[in-house]
C-alpha cells in the first residue's frame, strides 16, 4: 500500500517523537509500504523555519533529503495536475483551509495515496487517513 505524510507525521518520525501514532510509526517502518512526501510539506517546512517556528538541525535540503534517504521516502513533486485538482475541492465544513494540506489531499486523490496524519480535519475529504 502506498502512503503520503503529513508535514507533522514526516517530522515526529524521523525525530523519533512519541507523539506519533504506533500505527503509524508501524506503517512507515514497513518494508512492504511505500511511503512519500510531498514538494508541499518541504515548501511548508521551509516557511516555518524561516520564521522560526520550526527548528531544524540542520539545513532544510540536507535534513530532508538524508531523512527521505535514510527512511526509503520518496519525493512527491507538485504539479499542474494537482493544482488544478486543488481548485476542484470543496471546503468543507469545518472551514479547513491550509493549502499546504489542500495540495496533500489533491496530491493523495491524484495518485490515490492514503494519508498519514492526525488532522482530523482532513477526513472531510474524500480520501483515506489513517493515525
Amino acid at each position: 500500500m502506498s502512503f503520503l505524510l503529513d508535514t507533522h507525521a514526516f517530522l515526529w518520525f524521523v525525530n523519533d517523537h512519541n507523539s506519533l501514532s504506533a500505527r503509524a510509526k508501524d506503517i512507515i517502518e514497513d518494508q512492504q509500504s511505500i511511503i512519500y512526501l510531498s514538494a508541499a510539506s518541504v515548501w511548508e517546512m521551509a516557511i516555518k523555519s524561516s520564521l522560526q517556528k520550526l527548528a531544524l538541525p540542520a539545513p532544510l535540503k540536507q535534513f530532508v533529503e538524508t531523512h527521505m534517504s535514510r527512511n526509503e521516502i520518496g519525493m512527491l513533486q507538485i504539479s499542474a495536475e494537482h493544482a488544478v485538482a486543488v481548485a476542484r475541492l470543496p471546503f468543507p465544513k469545518t472551514g479547513h483551509r491550509d493549502p499546504f494540506d489542500r495540495m496533500i489531499v489533491a496530491q493523495a486523490i491524484c495518485h490515490d495515496l492514503t494519508i498519514v496524519s492526525r488532522d482530523a480535519a482532513l477526513s472531510d475529504y474524500p480520501i483515506q487517513v489513517i493515525w
